[in-house]
């Protein structure tokens, strides 16, 4: 079974910021992200949605821009105001939440973590 990728691009140009980029029907499903991703379940980031992204920029680099992280994500709930999904990228899997506000999304990291112990 193929999982649906995911890519993180580390932008230095026109001012520094993330794109988080989601594979879904054959495109990346993209959001800026201008303050980079949360740290915390208390932290809020602005997500604004651009436009969809060909699947090659999956590994697309050049004089301003970087993978900052790269590899699959699962989805685990959705509805039409939000997306909850883990990214399984070159570190420890992270579980986040996006929340449609009505113009843009807010990204957040969810309280409870991929193998997180109590």
């Amino acid at each position: 079974m193929d999982r649906p990728a995911f890519v993180l691009h580390e932008h230095r140009r026109p001012q520094h910021h993330f794109d988080l980029r989601l594979e879904e029907n054959g495109v990346l499903r993209s959001w800026a992200v201008p303050r980079g991703m949360p740290v915390g379940p208390s932290d809020n980031r602005l997500a604004v949605p651009v436009p969809d992204h060909a699947m090659d920029h999956l590994d697309y680099t050049d004089a301003d821009k970087d993978v900052a992280d790269t590899g699959w994500w699962e989805e685990h709930d959705r509805n039409e105001r939000r997306i909850v999904f883990t990214l399984h990228g070159r570190g420890e899997p992270r579980r986040y939440v996006l929340v449609h506000t009505g113009r843009d999304w807010l990204l957040r990291l969810t309280k409870e973590q991929p193998g997180a112990t109590s």
